[in-house]
């Protein structure tokens, strides 16, 4: 191993996470349309398919501390960049929607695994006044993964399959670099410690995280319906071509480096007006997709926004989750990312049967309107409960 100065541990841990979230798990819903098209997908299907990588994410976020603790750093990110690679690769293979959905729920295990794998890795290589700007940067990886996509698409077009295969590929060189850059010792020997902070945690600690999970679990309902339908959205709903879809990834991607600020947005306007924000510019995002899914302009404008709402109320979970739990950091950020993939399980099949049954606009401005309410229900509980 060579030893990471911050920025290398930085552009190492925003790389893993770009494929394990960006191309194993939120890409998924670019290139929806041309696999429903192929497949003979419903829209329900489509939404409770869309819903599993959530679901596998819940199992192993939980899991992952443990891992973490017997695998050490180094082989659990191996692992997690390794079960991107085949749940990708079975993606690009599936014969049926079932082999499919089999893809797609070994992408969200390595979701799950890479978040608190990473925060632990910033934990033993970053200095402490940098971890949250760290940590913030590592979690808009996900942008660069989405971002990737859209010259993807422009490449391969309807070849959805060729292009699962080149993010099985890169998937595969994440796992080169996880195993020769990462820390590969497995550090037992700072177990009882870790259980006697855990134990000293004050309860004031824990009704922070209850509150900032129960808060992330809403923003995951109202999020849940752009990831999985935006593009079909505007395909379907309202006649754009797969390469316009793309561009408005791109733009979801390249909104979503915003979200690398999330712990200097913490430090500058505090934890409410930050968490508030974000979900404003959400509800405004999916507010201009349900006004005209066939305006490319104002659909670009929708996707960016949603990208820089999206990934800075992660960053914000994720910061803020180390911050309450300081001395844990891998157990810090999986209570409110646990429950935003619990939230994206209810809200993806539900935004599923609503297109299927009210159609594009309702659906949009349904989650709109849960995105400001959640946002009014924020201020609330982080102002008065600080």
């Amino acid at each position: 191993m060579r030893p990471l100065t911050s920025v290398s541990m930085a552009i190492l841990g925003s790389g893993i996470i770009a494929i394990t979230y960006g191309l194993a798990r939120f890409v998924f819903g670019l290139f929806l349309p041309s696999i429903r098209d192929e497949m003979t997908i419903l829209p329900t299907m489509a939404g409770v398919i869309g819903a599993l990588p959530f679901l596998s994410f819940v199992i192993a976020i939980v899991a992952a501390p443990g891992i973490t603790r017997f695998l050490g750093v180094r082989r659990t990110a191996v692992a997690a960049t390794i079960l991107a690679t085949a749940g990708l690769v079975m993606i690009a293979l599936a014969p049926s929607s079932s082999v499919l959905a089999a893809g797609v729920l070994t992408c969200g295990i390595s979701t799950g695994l890479s978040s608190p794998v990473m925060a632990e890795a910033v934990y033993r290589i970053v200095p402490a006044s940098l971890r949250g700007r760290v940590n913030a940067i590592t979690n808009a990886g996900t942008s660069v993964g989405i971002a990737f996509a859209m010259p993807a698409v422009l490449i391969w077009a309807e070849a959805w399959r060729s292009a699962y295969i080149g993010f099985a590929a890169l998937a595969a060189l994440g796992a080169l670099g996880a195993l020769y850059y990462l820390p590969g010792e497995v550090r037992d020997v700072d177990l009882p410690q870790r259980r006697a902070v855990l134990s000293s945690v004050a309860k004031k600690q824990w009704w922070s995280i209850a509150r900032l999970s129960g808060l992330a679990a809403l923003m995951g309902i109202a999020s849940a319906a752009y990831w999985v339908f935006a593009p079909d959205a505007v395909m379907t709903g309202g006649g754009m071509a797969s390469s316009q879809a793309a561009w408005m990834w791109l733009a979801v991607g390249l909104g979503g480096l915003a979200g690398g600020s999330a712990g200097d947005l913490i430090a500058r306007f505090g934890a409410v007006v930050t968490h508030a924000a974000g979900l404003v510019v959400i509800a405004v995002a999916l507010g201009l997709l349900a006004l005209d899914p066939s305006n490319f302009p104002r659909a670009l404008l929708s996707a960016a926004l949603f990208g820089a709402g999206y990934m800075t109320l992660t960053g914000f979970y994720l910061v803020r989750g180390t911050q309450i739990m300081l001395d844990t950091p891998s157990l810090g950020p999986i209570p409110p990312l646990l429950a935003t993939s619990i939230g994206q399980v209810v809200g993806s099949p539900l935004a599923g049967w609503l297109v299927g049954s009210q159609g594009y606009t309702t659906t949009f401005t349904m989650f709109a309107a849960l995105s400001l309410g959640v946002s009014a229900l924020g201020i609330w509980l982080l102002h008065r409960y600080k």
